[in-house]
């Protein structure tokens, strides 16, 4: 009777024992769907080459040099579309930021005496809508700024009021119509704009004008790429330097941001447009590991020497994240 009884309390504890390991492991089953998800998360390096079109990341610098976990002003899940320029031996960089928060993108900056090392600073621009690709030039003494606005339907021109930190906005250059990662440069005394519209973004429309606050016009070759998103998307700063005129797009022809390829400008005037691929392409790619292990979509190339030029450029990569979410 004794040993009966113990027995059954026994096997009546192993029972429950077991009754609750397998709900745990269940719930822990469950947790895993739940929490962990695979996220692309863009970063910002630094590459450096004798030409725009033979760039790589340099021993002396640990790539990247900007990630989401050095923003300290907004909660964000990444960092990309790098531009930059240099004043008075100070470079300064504009880049995208996506605001986790409020799942839009805002501008970021960050600082360099060498290019080489960032600091970074602060949001220095903020709008209801998402902003990204901070096309920043100077023009007459002037720093303006141009980001993707496409969400507000227009291309919109920003002016620093304090440089770097203040922009006010100046107008909108061209509306109506959903405008992607514009790129303004200029060319025999006339601005260019080249901008990527369509809903899959392989579209590429050209416009000109003899004054950047006005009178843009649309080319009449223009969209001078269409149906194509291997070659239609900007891809960051056209650059002119050697007489020739080159221009970087992304090769999303595989998947969104994979590499990018370059495009030398042979004949621009205000009735003809013509174009030829460089011999290095891809410019740059993703490398299968790392920080650019799945993407890269982004060049701002400057020369510093006669056979040296850097570039900011951003990488993809996949993270795993754990989101504090609960069955019900």
């Amino acid at each position: 009777m004794y040993k009966s009884s113990n027995f059954n309390s026994i096997s009546q504890v192993f029972t429950k024992v077991s009754r609750v390991n397998n709900r745990y492991l269940a719930g822990i089953k469950n947790i895993a769907k739940i929490f962990v998800t695979r996220r692309s998360e863009w970063s910002i390096g630094i590459y450096i080459g004798e030409s725009p079109f033979d760039l790589v990341s340099p021993d002396t610098i640990i790539n990247p040099v900007l990630t989401a976990k050095d923003i300290t002003d907004v909660p964000a899940h990444f960092v990309a579309d790098p531009f930059m320029v240099r004043e008075n031996g100070i470079w300064y960089m504009f880049f995208e930021v996506l605001n986790g928060l409020q799942n839009k993108g805002v501008i970021g900056l960050a600082t360099s005496s060498d290019a080489y090392n960032w600091n970074y600073q602060k949001i220095v621009l903020d709008e209801p809508f998402h902003l990204s690709y901070p096309y920043v030039f100077k023009f007459q003494n002037d720093y303006y700024l141009i980001p993707e606005t496409s969400e507000a339907s227009s291309i919109r021109l920003y002016k620093a009021i304090n440089f770097p930190t203040q922009w006010s906005y100046v107008k909108s250059l061209l509306t109506q119509s959903d405008f992607a990662d514009t790129s303004i440069f200029q060319h025999n005394n006339l601005w260019w704009l080249l901008t990527a519209t369509s809903e899959s973004r392989n579209t590429l429309r050209l416009y000109y004008s003899e004054d950047l606050m006005d009178g843009w016009v649309e080319h009449p070759k223009s969209p001078v790429i269409q149906g194509n998103k291997s070659i239609a998307r900007p891809a960051g700063r056209v650059i002119v330097f050697d007489d020739k005129i080159v221009r970087y797009t992304q090769d999303c022809e595989r998947i969104y941001g994979h590499q990018v390829r370059g495009f030398e400008i042979t004949e621009l005037t205000t009735t003809s447009y013509k174009e030829k691929e460089v011999k290095n392409n891809p410019v740059i790619k993703a490398s299968g590991i790392g920080w650019n292990q799945i993407g890269m979509h982004h060049i701002d190339a400057h020369q510093i020497d006669k056979k040296k030029w850097v570039a900011c450029v951003d990488g993809k990569r996949y993270r795993l994240v754990f989101e504090p979410r609960f069955n019900k």
